[in-house]
This record gives C-alpha cells, structure tokens and sequence, in this order.
C-alpha cells in the first residue's frame, strides 16, 4: 500500500513524494546523462500509461544528520527527469506525487550500479513483433504507437514492416543467422513467399545491398525514365502500387505494376503523337517506348529557313524591342506587378507564334510523318520529317534537259553529220550534233585539264570535297550534284546496338545534322553556291560533320582488318575517351559475358581479392556485384580502349586493339556465355 508523503525513513516503504522533493543523488553510478531524445521519449510514455515502475529513493540528510525533507533519487534518475519536464510544460504539477520505494539499507551506489548491469534487453525481433500486434490487434496506426511509446511515426513503420517480415526469416534472425541490415533488405517488401525465395536463392554473399536489389528485380525504380515522364502520380491514381524502402534513401520507391505502367507511357506518347499529327498536319505519327531503329526510313527532311515577309519582319523588330524595354525597365525587380508580368508572357507569346524562322515546307508535311519517342532523360523525344519511300515525290526532271542534247550532247544513236528527214541538203552547211565519240574524247581531255588544275588549287579542292561529301550526307536519294567521283556512307548503328539512338553521342550527333540541315537549300544544285560562301570556320566544322557520320568502325559479320586497324589509329588522333560514352553495367555489359570475363574485369579495375569474393556467386548476382565493385574506376573492356601509342613513321608500337583482339578471338577457344 502508498502511503502519503511525509518524513518517512522506514526501509522498503511504499510512499508518494511530491515532484519538486526528488533530486539526483550524487552516488548515482550513471554520469552520461540521458539525452533530450531519450527524455522526450520517456516523457510521452509516461503520459500515455504514467509511471510504471516506483523510484528508489534515499532520505537526504544535512551535515547534523538531520533530515532535509529531500530524497535522492537512486534508482529512476529517467523517469524523474521526465516528469520534470512535463512540469515544465505544465502538463502536471510541480508538487505532483511520484510513487517510489524509501531504500535505507542498501548501498545507493551498488543498487544504482546493479539496476544498470543486471537486465537484459528484448530481443528486436520481440519488439518488431510487438509493435506489429498493437496495430492489428488494437488497430493503432503509426502515430499512435509512436506516441504512447516516445518513438516517432518513421521509426514505429520501419519496426512494423520489420515485424512484418517472414516468421522464418525472423527466426534466423534471432538464432543470429541473418544481420539486422539484412533484415531491413528483406523488409523492402512484405512478399513472404519473395522473402524466403531469395534467401535460399543467396550465397555466402548475403549484403544487403544484393539483397535489396534480388527484391525489386522485377519492379521499376522511380527515377526510371517511364516513371519520369508520366510521373507517379498519375500511376498512383490509375491503381498502381508504389513500394517504399523505410530503411534506406530508396529515391522515391519502387512501381510493382509494370505493365501498367508502360501502358500509360504509350497511351501518354500515343496521345502526344495524334495532338501533333492533327495540330501541324503531318501525314502519319507513329509513338514508341523506344527508338524505332527498324524502322526502314531512309529518307528524311528538314526545317528550312522561311522567307517572311516585310511586314512580318518589322513586326517581329518592334515586338522584340517593346519587349526588350520592357524588361530592362522591371529588370530590377523581383516581384513584377500582375499587369506588367502578363503583358511579358503575352509579348513572349506573340514572339513565339513567329516561329524561328524555319520550317517544314507543306507538301513535305502532307507528305512525311513524326516519331515520337520516350527519351533516356524522361522526356518524349520527337523526330519529325521522316517519308515512307512510297511518299517520296517523282524525281524531277533536271530544267534544259533536252536543251542539254543540243548543240553541245547529241541523243543516244546520233550519227554526225546526220540531217533530220525531209531536210534538203541546205542542213549541211548548218552546225549538226556531235558523235558520241567525239563528245567522250573533248570531254576526257576536258577532265584531265580539271583535275590537273584542281591539283594545283588546295584551296578550291577542299571546296570540292566538303560539297561533294554534303551531297552524299544531306541529299542521299538525289542523283549527286557533283562531278567528283567520291563516295560516302553512313551505316546505321541500330542494327547493332538497339539502343544507341537515345546515346550522348548520337544525340550529339542528331543535333548537329538538323543543325546544318536547316540551313541546306531545298535544290541540291545550289550546294556549291552555300560551300563557297562559308566562313573558314563553318567550312570545316561541315567537314568534319560529313566524314564523322561516315565513320564505320563496326567489326561485325565481315572482316575488315585494316579498316579496324585505321580505327584504332583515328581514335588515337582524335584523343577518344570511349569513358565518357559508355559505362559498364550489368545491362551494358557484365550480364551479357561469361563468368570469367566478368572476374578478369573487377581484378583489372579493383583487386584479385574483389574478384575472388564474387567469383562463386550466380551470374546475374555476380554481374550486379561487378557492376558496383567497377563504377566510377574508369574501366573500359579492351575493345573500347585507347588503341596503341603511334610511333614516328605512323606505325605502331604495338598491334590495333582490334587487330589484337581479333587475334585473341580467333587464337583462344570461346567460352560459352553462362
């Protein structure tokens, strides 16, 4: 029984003393203080369920041996600092009795000492559990758990999914067989079935990173492009479930429903493709996931540059300096006035209906066709222009083509001298066609004297070369314009990498191309006139455009030694870094080699010791293994290397990498892919 407070030194008694009558007792053997979070916790216990356990106090006594009235708190320093912080919010009194056991007999420090050492934590596993059965036995959410118990939301979910994780698991778990990271990898998802699947499935390898990823294999990451660009949202909303990592940064969760999420990608690309189709009047538009690499098109045109009329320019003038004045004038202010900000966006868009003064001509768009296409970064990617062969127009017959055969080209089976039927002989002493013959032996002299005398121009020659080359390059479907016999091509790299279209470098690529493209002129006989009045500069930046797109360093199908020779040596002189196109992953590349291959590469880049640690695990889980052991090394498979060192002469000190690893290839029996 408690008896009410008043000077009582009876050891074991049972007493109620007033709040502000506790002090800390200096025998106390606990000299790191609880901290704030610990206090705060035992503070919202307490007000849940008040205080459970008594104190164990003392008597305090003055330097007569009299007592003060005070008690010194042996046992429950915690919970008395609790209580005082409730005072101090006035959420009780500061006399508010505390129920504690008067202990005269024992030592203070020994008791103190004893109560710290001697007990034995729950087991986590028992709490995790615990906590799961208060919520669906009581049907306690989160908030209330964690505000009986001192604990916030974030932590009592984490320890409800922990508690929700198989009983079989669990229970290796407290027989020490699994880690608690462990256990929080298993608790990404609450599949009990999934759980125990993967730990049978595990190695010695059992991190918990690897185990993480074995769960959400088959799930989709938020910052997936697809997630990116119809937003997650708007999956959420459509019935999809979003699972969440309480253990670690999971970046926005993982999405279960993949195929319903790559039907809303389509339907959102699929509806984006019809707005354009119908609001620029394009014959077809086609949307994909991917980029449509077989597609079959070859044929592409671009925006050209739009004669605008006089008025219209000297619209676009005044708009863009009202404009302008506009903005210097507020430039200085943050927080622009309603009227002003909507007189800018209004201005914006006016200048935005002039367009930028280029443009699909309307029988091209009658004609031709759109792509649309889920881009890396999340964004729909579109590519317009393209024409299916049987929308290509008829070829246009040059103009003067028949003044062509005369008097300088006589028509096929002319014979000199030959007068037309019911001429008289007057015809004779007029000029007649020339032979075939003879228009063949002018016009070889007439060659011989142009490449004779370009052999002594550089400058014009350089001329030839890039005109010749943009041709081939931006008018492949027209019969050449040029009478240089140089030929160009620019083998499509899809075929062999699906994915290479949506690459830094072949997007880099794109951009140059549609960059020149606009500014070629629709007839390709007026190419000479656009090369020749370029800028050095421009000139040789179309250059190398030209040749760069012709590059074929594939080493496919056939065999091309010295072509692949001469790739390792342009790579040389262009100073290729293949490490900032192209990174090694599971998808890249470690799951589509051999065991072996992925062990020779993590000891290249990290150590023997990291390759044999990984070197008995499954090949997906070593592919995994590989690709986080080798990110950010800057390993390259051999193929994609900087070729050998040239030494003076041109030669090589050592053999091409291709030619190395052709060698290597033929030499070495091949090792089946796992």
């Amino acid at each position: 029984m408690t008896a009410k407070f008043e000077t009582v030194l009876d050891h074991g008694a049972v007493v109620e003393i007033p709040l502000n009558k506790l002090k800390k007792s200096p025998k106390n053997v606990r000299k790191v203080p609880h901290s704030p979070g610990e206090i705060e916790a035992r503070a919202t216990s307490i007000a849940a369920k008040g205080v459970l356990q008594p104190l164990v106090v003392e008597p305090e006594f003055d330097e007569a041996g009299e007592p003060t009235g005070f008690y010194l708190v042996t046992i429950g320093e915690g919970r008395r600092l609790a209580q005082c912080l409730r005072a101090s919010r006035k959420e009780i009194r500061k006399t508010e009795p505390v129920r504690c056991v008067i202990d005269t007999l024992n030592d203070a420090a020994e008791i103190s000492l004893d109560e710290n050492i001697s007990r034995t934590d729950m087991h986590p596993a028992d709490q995790f559990e615990a906590f799961r059965d208060l919520g669906e036995r009581k049907g306690w959410g989160p908030e209330e758990i964690g505000a009986r118990f001192g604990v916030s939301a974030p932590v009592v979910r984490q320890r409800l999914r922990l508690g929700a994780v198989s009983p079989k698991l669990l229970a290796i778990y407290r027989e020490d067989g699994l880690t608690l990271d462990q256990l929080m990898a298993f608790g990404v998802t609450e599949d009990h079935a999934r759980q125990e699947q993967v730990f049978e499935q595990l190695s010695f390898n059992r991190s918990p990173h690897l185990i993480r990823r074995a769960m959400t294999e088959a799930k989709v990451p938020a910052d997936d492009r697809r997630v990116v660009f119809v937003g997650a949202e708007a999956y959420a909303e459509a019935g999809g479930v979003i699972l969440r990592d309480l253990f670690t940064e999971d970046r926005g969760g993982w999405l279960e429903d993949v195929a319903l999420l790559d039907r809303l990608v389509l339907e959102k690309l699929v509806a984006l493709a019809t707005q354009l189709r119908e609001a620029e009047g394009w014959k077809w538009a086609q949307a994909h996931l991917d980029y449509p690499t077989g597609h079959g098109l070859t044929t592409r045109v671009y925006p050209r540059r739009i004669e605008r009329t006089a008025e219209d320019e000297a619209s676009i003038a005044a708009l863009s300096e009202a404009y302008d004045a506009l903005t210097e004038q507020w430039g200085e202010v943050e927080d622009l006035p309603p009227d002003v900000e909507a007189k800018l966006a209004e201005m914006d868009a006016e200048l935005q209906a002039y367009g930028d003064g280029y443009g699909f001509d309307p029988d091209e768009i009658a004609r031709g066709g759109v792509f649309v296409v889920l881009g890396h970064d999340g964004q729909a990617r579109i590519e317009r222009g393209w024409v299916r062969a049987e929308d290509l127009p008829p070829p246009v017959e040059a103009e003067g083509a028949e003044d062509d055969a005369s008097p300088g080209m006589a028509p096929a089976g002319a014979v000199e001298g030959a007068a037309e039927d019911g001429e008289d002989d007057e015809a004779e002493d007029e000029l007649a066609p020339l032979s075939d013959r003879l228009i063949a032996d002018l016009t070889a002299h007439r060659t011989a004297g142009l490449r004779d005398a370009l052999a002594e121009n550089p400058d014009v020659a350089l001329l030839c070369v890039v005109h010749a080359l943009t041709l081939r390059t931006f008018y492949p479907a027209c019969a050449p314009a040029t009478c240089l016999d140089l030929r160009s091509a620019s083998t499509g790299l899809g075929q062999y990498a699906p994915e290479i279209e949506d690459t830094r470098a072949s997007r880099a690529i794109d951009q140059r191309h549609e960059a020149w493209a606009r500014q070629m002129p629709e007839d390709p006989r007026e190419v000479w006139a656009l090369v020749t009045t370029l800028d050095g500069d421009s000139r040789q930046s179309l250059l190398a455009h030209c040749v760069g797109v012709s590059v074929n360093a594939v080493r496919a199908w056939e065999r091309r030694p010295a072509a692949l020779a001469h790739a390792d040596q342009l790579a040389q002189a262009v100073s290729l870094d293949m490490g900032s196109y192209w990174t090694p992953t599971e998808h890249s590349y470690f799951g589509r080699v051999t065991k072996a291959r992925i062990g020779e590469a993590v000891r290249e880049a990290v150590s023997d010791e990291a390759a044999a640690r990984i070197a008995s695990l499954k090949k997906p889980e070593m592919a995994q293994a590989a690709e986080q052991l080798v990110v950010g090394t800057g390993w390259l498979p051999p193929l994609l290397r900087a070729a050998a060192a040239l030494v003076e002469g041109g030669s090589a000190e050592a053999v091409p990498q291709g030619e190395a690893d052709l060698a290597d290839a033929e030499a070495a029996p091949a090792i089946a892919a796992e």
